[in-house]
């Protein structure tokens, strides 16, 4: 069984590797040119969100659909956010990358999903207001620790510092909720009432956020924590997911 110890040891010895061997596609293994991380074959294998798709939640829909639409999930429902903006499909070579960073701290796999993160933020949904800052979807602090990092912070400032965007810890994660994964979507709204609140002397009030995290499933999470920035004054909160 592997510990948290022999997990950071593998991670060192992986960036030693790198110094000494050619880069190589994480997903299949053979030389590519630094600093890509995957071969041209892999890249185009990311599953992309193409129209049409949901204005609201960017689910993509396999129909005949001209227009402007929301999807089962999102109509006659009222999210805090504007927009939660995808460019991929969390499956394949995305959803891989997602797990491996996120739960094998394969942490080189920071740079091809902050990549992928920072395509949304040229989608015209996104481009409607100016953005004041990115926000990373809290951890609770207790799950960090033992994650070692919050990976859409990592996300968020990697994002953030390409695109010259300012990054805001304004928001803290109250308690430690249960996974959402296998929750349906009312459940996952009971899990996350309440588990955020403002950060101490945040300034928030009549700025525009935009939120970042990993993954979008229900868009439960981001609500919420869009809910808080919108009671506390923020003028707008849209949101960018590596995946949907």
């Amino acid at each position: 069984m592997k510990t948290a110890a022999s997990e950071r040891f593998a991670g060192v010895a992986r960036a030693l590797a790198s110094l000494i061997y050619p880069a190589h596609c994480e997903n299949c293994g053979i030389a590519v040119e630094h600093p890509q991380y995957l071969c041209g074959k892999c890249a185009a294998s990311a599953a992309r969100i193409e129209a049409p798709f949901c204005e609201v939640c960017s689910e993509p829909f396999h129909g005949a659909i001209r227009g402007r639409f929301a999807c089962a999930n999102c109509a006659g429902r009222g999210f805090h956010f504007t927009c939660a903006v995808s460019r991929y499909r969390s499956e394949g070579v995305v959803r891989e990358f997602i797990h491996r960073f996120k739960y094998r701290r394969e942490f080189e796999l920071r740079h091809p999903l902050a990549a992928w993160a920072a395509e949304a933020l040229e989608d015209e949904r996104i481009l409607a207001e100016r953005i004041d800052a990115l926000v990373p979807v809290p951890l609770f602090a207790a799950r960090e620790r033992h994650r070692e990092f919050n990976q859409a912070a990592v996300l968020a400032r990697l994002v953030g510092k390409g695109a010259g965007i300012a990054v805001s810890d304004c928001l803290v994660r109250t308690r430690n909720t249960n996974r959402q994964v296998g929750h349906d979507r009312q459940s996952r709204m009971e899990n996350l009432r309440n588990a955020f609140r403002m950060r101490q002397n945040a300034v928030v009030s009549g700025r525009h956020f935009v939120l970042v995290d990993d993954v979008l499933t229900t868009g439960s999470t981001l609500d919420e924590c869009a809910r808080v920035l919108v009671e506390a004054g923020a003028a707008s909160v849209r949101a960018i997911t590596v995946a949907r």
